[in-house]
């Protein structure tokens, strides 16, 4: 569903629906795109618009963590490696990022992550089933950092209208950004909903779980702060 906005010349046409993603350009190293031919067979679902069965997908039944743009999987193939009893889901739409991941599982040797190429929001839409998540991570959404684009977030009322319904009682939102004041709308919005309750007195102390990556470790070098925000289903 969109909604309406005006136009420069005084008309209205609909908004454009909410993105998980920025297109972007990159270049796919000759180790991705070995990894994209090899393992891409058997860690990449295709976009499907009906409910996946995730036991029959992972080939076991097991919690299953949700997570929405992984960027060049540093984080997400370390998460997996530290958590072998649950199962990862994981959107990307760049196809380097893809390939680094799968590069990352095979050199892992992981069994749990599939990677879903397409637009995480409408894998929400079509692809989840009701209570079918144990936890949902954002880890670095695009911050979107003018203030006129801040509408173009990922973490919006929206967003947490198709996701509440397909995460389990007691399962979780974790995101982690390292823009304030994106951190700041993050707090806003989750505390806004009456299903879910923070784990924290406003952000919470970093997960032993999620690691520093390179990236965040020069932020940090430069003196920018990172924000985690955990909250649960009530």
């Amino acid at each position: 569903m969109t909604d309406p906005e005006t136009t420069p010349e005084g008309g209205v046409h609909p908004r454009r629906p909410i993105r998980s993603f920025v297109l972007r350009t990159g270049r796919t190293t000759v180790g991705q795109a070995r990894a994209l031919e090899t393992l891409g067979p058997q860690y990449l679902v295709p976009y499907q618009p009906q409910p996946l069965d995730l036991p029959a997908l992972f080939g076991r039944d097991a919690p299953t963590i949700l997570e929405i743009g992984f960027g060049m999987g540093e984080a997400t193939a370390h998460i997996a490696g530290l958590m072998p009893d649950q199962n990862f889901l994981c959107c990307e739409v760049h196809t380097p990022g893809v390939g680094a991941l799968l590069k990352r599982i095979g050199e892992a040797g992981l069994s749990n992550v599939r990677i879903v190429q397409h637009d995480a929001v409408e894998v929400l839409d079509h692809m989840l089933a009701p209570a079918s998540l144990a936890g949902v991570h954002i880890f670095f959404p695009d911050p979107w950092h003018k203030a006129r684009h801040n509408k173009r977030r990922l973490i919006q009322p929206s967003l947490l209208a198709r996701l509440l319904p397909r995460l389990q009682v007691d399962g979780y939102i974790h995101c982690a950004t390292d823009w304030q004041s994106y951190a700041e709308q993050i707090l806003e919005v989750l505390s806004a909903q009456p299903q879910l309750r923070n784990t924290a007195e406003g952000y919470a102390t970093r997960p032993d779980y999620r690691p520093l990556t390179k990236f965040e470790n020069r932020g940090i070098k430069l003196g920018h702060g990172v924000w985690d925000v955990v909250f649960r289903k009530t």
